[in-house]
């Protein structure tokens, strides 16, 4: 009986970090979807711009970006920002235009 109730409480606990997890990271998503936009066009620019090594542009990244992750893609010449399972973006390098973010797929953020 008394395993049993441990058990349960265990099951609670874990559901409880769970939902408070969740809801931190709901609260964060507009900042999160803004920072990997503004982090895919700075890794762009830096790596197809500046012809520095994908490792060199978090340098660039402003505090709190410590996150977000970056993937580069020489074929296409396009470096994707991500924090992985929550938000992501893609910034492609065009002669003529620079590092252009690709549109904004997701749905719009509710603001409070």
């Amino acid at each position: 009986m008394m395993a049993r109730r441990l058990g349960f409480g265990l099951i609670l606990i874990v559901m409880a970090a769970l939902v408070a997890g969740w809801l931190y990271i709901e609260q964060r998503r507009a900042q999160l979807e803004l920072g990997v936009g503004y982090a895919a066009r700075v890794a762009c620019a830096c790596r197809y711009i500046g012809n520095r090594p994908i490792g060199q542009c978090y340098q660039d990244f402003e505090p709190g970006m410590e996150v977000i992750r970056l993937a580069d893609d020489p074929a296409t010449r396009s470096v994707t920002a991500s924090v992985p399972l929550i938000a992501s973006r893609r910034a492609t390098f065009d002669p003529l235009l620079g590092c252009q973010a690709e549109p904004f797929k997701g749905q719009p953020l509710k603001v409070h």
